[in-house]
């Protein structure tokens, strides 16, 4: 009997902070096919919350060391960032010493944000197949200085998987001359049964009712801003909720201010990361969503399989997967919206049961088992090509 070889993937990501590129990822890891494939993960900074998730059976190697693993001296710290950054220039300039610290060869290899679409294309493994995973909505204005870089990426990639239809037809919309790889659109697993199970955790802490509850990162691109002005407004006239946040990033010490000014402090509460964040939307009575930009946001089909209403601002895909006043309310990305979706939670009842009613079927809509089949059939195309 001969046996097959595998086919040897390396997985390059920047670092495993709780987000949902990091969740796809440890979605692939877990469900792709290990009588197939040999799996790698290098990290360019062994840092994040998921950093430990990463399953066993994955080889896992790093550039550089995370925070985590710094020194509690603020001084000695500041040193250890000085001395990465320094590390990460090097290797910048260099891709051969990259490659001597992974220290194999392999047959894919697979960038799963644009911040590792360069290490992909510049590594020294000539031979092997390129895969880019692209997540971002191009015309969103805070991302334009990125745009030249992912421009030039594109064309030398040998497959360019997207992870909703939105993001693959504005990047045609706005760059159709662009020579593209071929292309995919591939939605975002949803780990279901884990999603219920860690939801049944034990949660102390939790504000009464009503409550609100959002995920993600401390961007000014999601919106967080503008849900506080939402919110006080409702508090001003009577409609008493609280808001919890569930995440970190660069915002967070203004939104903590805006919050405090606008005297919602203890209603809008800012809870950081969280290593399992479902207890607190299978506890909430509500999701909110109010991003400026999103593709398919893995957190919306989170809030779905916990059966939660959400308000969500009607960006990417989202629309795809929230019917209006259905399984959920969509609106636009302004506080009049916001505003106007809380308050049809909190004083429609009908309208909470009906979209209630709606979503206790709801996660028949997610085959992941299609999903991992897509992603393994691209793999084995290129493979033999």
């Amino acid at each position: 009997m001969t046996l097959h070889k595998k086919i040897k993937i390396l997985f390059r990501h920047h670092s495993m902070e709780m987000g949902g590129v990091e969740k796809v990822l440890l979605g692939l890891l877990n469900n792709l096919d290990t009588e197939k494939f040999e799996m790698t993960v290098c990290l360019t900074l062994n840092q994040g919350k998921l950093r430990d998730e990463l399953p066993k059976h994955i080889r896992k190697v790093y550039l550089t060391d995370g925070k985590e693993d710094f020194s509690g001296n603020s001084v000695v710290q500041k040193l250890q960032l000085i001395a990465r950054r320094m590390k990460l220039r090097k290797l910048k300039r260099n891709p051969v010493l990259a490659d001597r610290i992974i220290n194999d060869t392999f047959d894919i290899e697979i960038g799963m944000d644009y911040r590792d679409y360069n290490v992909i294309l510049n590594s020294t493994h000539k031979n092997s197949k390129k895969i880019g995973w692209f997540h971002s909505e191009i015309n969103v204005p805070k991302f334009q200085p990125l745009v030249p870089g992912v421009l030039k990426s594109f064309p030398q990639f040998d497959h360019m998987v997207y992870c909703s239809h939105k993001i693959k037809d504005m990047m045609h919309q706005y760059y159709p001359e662009l020579k593209y790889p071929a292309e995919s659109v591939i939605i975002n697993p949803i780990p279901i049964e884990e999603i219920k199970r860690k939801a049944e955790e034990k949660l102390d802490n939790f504000p009464e009712g009503p409550v609100f509850v959002s995920i993600g990162r401390l961007h000014s691109r999601k919106g967080y801003h503008k849900l506080i002005e939402a919110h006080k407004r409702l508090i001003d006239e009577g409609f008493h909720h609280s808001i919890v946040i569930i995440g970190d990033g660069g915002e967070m010490k203004n939104l903590k201010a805006q919050a405090a000014s606008s005297n919602v402090e203890k209603t809008f509460i800012l809870a950081g990361n969280q290593m399992n964040p479902y207890p607190y939307i299978k506890k909430a009575d509500y999701f909110v969503l109010p991003s400026e930009s999103e593709a398919w946001p893995l957190v919306i089909a989170e809030a779905l399989v916990l059966q939660k209403p959400i308000v969500a601002t009607n960006v990417g895909d989202v629309g795809l997967m929230i019917k209006d006043r259905e399984t959920g309310y969509l609106i636009n990305y302004e506080v009049d919206e916001m505003y106007e979706g809380m308050k049809a939670f909190l004083t429609d009842p009908d309208l909470v049961l009906h979209i209630r009613e709606n979503l206790k079927n709801i996660e028949s809509q997610f085959d992941n088992q299609n999903i991992f089949d897509s992603v393994e059939e691209i793999i084995e195309t290129l493979h033999k090509q």
